[in-house]
């Protein structure tokens, strides 16, 4: 039988890590301007997103503007895009699934547990995949961030330093991944022991039924 308990945490897990991924895909803080060298004091700061880059002053005058071209932008933006909407989209489908597959609701009704239990565990898997696919563009924008802001060919003034975007995001994968581990593990039957048949062990063999005719043939003749 399904555990309930572990199917309610793992949707649970997967909502508030959906929520997290919307909010880090479109937060424009995926990187921000590195504060290199002796300039201590910085009037702008410049955030960089998959979608828009802001212009943040000292004074609390934002101003962001979106991206001219998405052809314009490099290939790494434009698969970071591409995954993160995919993993949102998957994790959509992968709740729906799992909503539906749960020993708690009622939407395929109650007879057929096995499919609902089933449907459970492909919902979980879905959920490991979005959090895998999400966790790609956040790792790669991390590290081209790192190594760029350890180029020494690479200008002041274009370094970058990671964003707190990025470690949100970071957290919604590890949400996704539990959740849809936590949804398949709740989902998967037990593992089933053998039982003793009682009805084999309640008949007699053929050996023992003759023995019993030939005592209970002893008595009647004494």
């Amino acid at each position: 039988m399904a555990s309930t308990g572990l199917q309610v945490l793992g949707l649970v897990l997967a909502l508030l890590g959906w929520v997290c991924g919307a909010l880090v895909c479109a937060a424009p803080q995926w990187r921000v301007s590195a504060f290199v060298g002796g300039e201590l004091v910085t009037a702008q700061v410049l955030w960089e997103g998959l979608w828009m880059n802001c212009l943040s002053q000292t004074t609390g005058h934002i101003q962001c503007k979106t991206y001219d071209s998405t052809l314009a932008l490099s290939t790494s933006a434009q698969a970071a895009r591409g995954l993160t909407v995919l993993s949102l989209l998957l994790s959509i489908l992968a709740v729906m699934l799992g909503v539906a597959g749960a020993k708690c609701t009622h939407c395929m009704g109650d007879s057929n547990q096995a499919s609902k239990a089933r449907l459970a565990r492909i919902a979980g898997v879905l959920l490991i995949v979005a959090g895998l696919a999400y966790l790609m563009p956040i790792c790669w924008t991390a590290y081209a961030t790192v190594r760029d802001f350890y180029d020494s060919n690479v200008a002041a003034s274009l370094k970058r330093e990671l964003g707190p975007a990025l470690y949100l995001g970071w957290g919604a994968s590890v949400l996704l991944l539990l959740g849809g581990a936590l949804l398949h593990v709740g989902s998967s039957a037990p593992v089933g022991r053998a039982l003793p048949v009682s009805g084999a062990a309640a008949k007699p063999s053929p050996s023992m039924g003759a023995a019993g005719e030939v005592k209970q043939q002893e008595k009647s003749f004494v």
